[in-house]
């Protein structure tokens, strides 16, 4: 059976559901758990600085491993890594859920990111590999559906089983389908081991793994602390100084590898550079949107989290619906107008918060604005991500599709630091207290002016990524 199904014409489909479930799993993961932390921090009797590391250590140990995973799934065949990762991935939300203490329960969830960057580095790679070139933008824009309905299911489950059960709940759930998801992988997958004549050892940059996974780290460390120690403070003075000094060193490095971690010189190549400097841009310029709302939906319109959490499915529905329709346009007519439309759209929804947003606006206005961002991202991103792989040979798509997941997860926490950073400098100076928490009715107009502000820096960036997915060209479409 399972030799007919590798067979058959449909092969490319059950390939991308085998995976989807490795994808689901790792979006739905954050939302859940971001739920079930008020219940955590009680039930360890700590703090909520503390217990946020849950979520923060989780992202930081994925942001600094997708890259050297993805090479690693090029070198020694990507089914692999993709299995051994959602295998450590099962194994650290098992054991999760038997924590002694949130110390360990953090731990286990560096775990958990390292078996999460071997998942999500090596997905898309594996999805696209078994597409044709004349359906990538299907397959990436199917691919985004399934990222958009984790985005769904995950506060709504993540509310359900800590009601019914417990916050070990939302770490269990992910055993027994992490089992199942694993056994359909080793007997649905090919198996892609590279038939070189070195071995992958010889191949691996071990010292470019270590420069780029340094630098990310304290990047990543620099702008979630800078705010709250200070950017001029000595710690992260400092701290950036060793960021450019390890960022120097690994391009320095990379350049002069034999064979490096990540090819640089592939941003030679126009489709690839202007394709990542336009993603980034354009994750950039919502990401802080998406952040930053439910703070003004909570604390000024004084709904509570679980309709904050409904407000936003709505835009959560637009991924999922004009994901896979841009995806199969692209096929068809190319990228540049469908990713200039998307980008137009995100900067239109911020410019329109920066005019219109006031201590008392309605929350159909949030909620459109918030559709209308998640509606353009969803026409972006696929043919974005398809131009970028039609630049590349398949040798690298490992690699490269790490990239794509770095530059969303490094945008994102780099938006949310400088909007938080506009907002807090906008309260001081109009004599609130500098802090979100500090969020209520009563400083309405400091926090409302500082939201505005930072909507119109985020939009600026939006604009920019649209005159560059302008720039970049068009594929030739075949005509037939």
């Amino acid at each position: 059976m399972i030799q007919s199904i590798i067979n058959s014409s449909n092969y490319k489909w059950w390939v991308f559901g085998t995976i989807a479930i490795g994808i689901f799993l790792s979006v739905m993961d954050i939302g859940a758990i971001q739920v079930a932390l008020p219940v955590i921090e009680s039930y360890f009797q700590t703090d909520l600085p503390t217990v946020q590391w849950v979520v923060v250590a989780y992202a930081l140990s994925i942001c600094v491993l997708l890259l050297p995973m993805g090479r690693l799934g090029d070198l020694i065949g990507r089914k692999q890594v993709y299995i051994a990762g959602f295998s450590i991935y099962v194994v650290a939300a098992a054991v999760s859920t038997i924590s002694p203490d949130v110390f360990m329960l953090i731990g286990f969830r560096i775990a958990q990111g390292v078996g999460s960057a071997m998942i999500q580095s090596n997905a898309m790679a594996m999805i696209i590999s078994v597409f044709p070139s004349s359906e990538r933008g299907k397959a990436l824009g199917s691919n985004m559906s399934i990222v958009g309905s984790g985005f769904i299911v995950g506060p709504a489950l993540g509310g359900f089983l800590v009601s019914y059960f417990d916050w070990w709940a939302v770490f269990f759930i992910n055993v027994p389908i992490g089992i199942v998801a694993i056994l359909v992988a080793v007997l649905v997958l090919r198996s892609d081991k590279a038939a070189k004549n070195d071995t992958p050892t010889n191949r691996f940059d071990w010292l470019g793994a270590i420069f780029s996974g340094v630098a990310l780290f304290l990047l990543l460390l620099i702008v979630g602390n800078g705010t709250k120690f200070g950017w001029a403070s000595p710690l992260i003075l400092i701290s950036t100084g060793l960021f450019v000094i390890f960022t120097m060193g690994f391009i320095f490095w990379e350049l002069r590898c034999p064979r490096p971690m990540l090819q640089l010189r592939l941003f030679k190549r126009r489709l690839v550079a202007l394709g990542v400097t336009a993603g980034w841009l354009s994750f950039f310029g919502i990401s802080a949107t998406r952040f930053l709302l439910p703070f003004y939906l909570q604390k000024l319109l004084g709904l509570t989290p679980g309709q904050v959490g409904l407000l936003l499915i709505p835009a959560a529905v637009c991924m999922i619906i004009f994901g896979p329709l841009s995806g199969r346009l692209s096929d068809r007519f190319g990228w540049r107008y469908l990713t200039m439309g998307g980008l137009g759209l995100s900067t239109m929804a911020s410019f329109v918060l920066v005019l219109t947003l006031t201590e008392t606006s309605s929350v159909i206005l949030i909620v459109a604005m918030l559709m209308l961002q998640s509606a353009g991202l969803g026409l972006f991103n696929s043919p974005n991500n398809s131009s970028i792989f039609s630049a590349v040979e398949p040798s690298d798509f490992g690699v490269v599709s790490a990239l794509t997941q770095l530059v969303r997860n490094s945008a994102n926490v780099l938006s949310v630091a400088l909007a938080t950073s506009i907002v807090v400098t906008v309260m001081a100076f109009r004599g609130a207290p500098p802090s979100l928490d500090s969020v209520s009715p009563d400083v309405a107009l400091a926090f409302v002016d500082g939201l505005r502000l930072a909507f119109l820096v985020l939009g600026c960036f939006t604009l920019i990524g649209f005159f560059i997915a302008f720039i970049r060209g068009e594929r030739v479409v075949d005509s037939n």
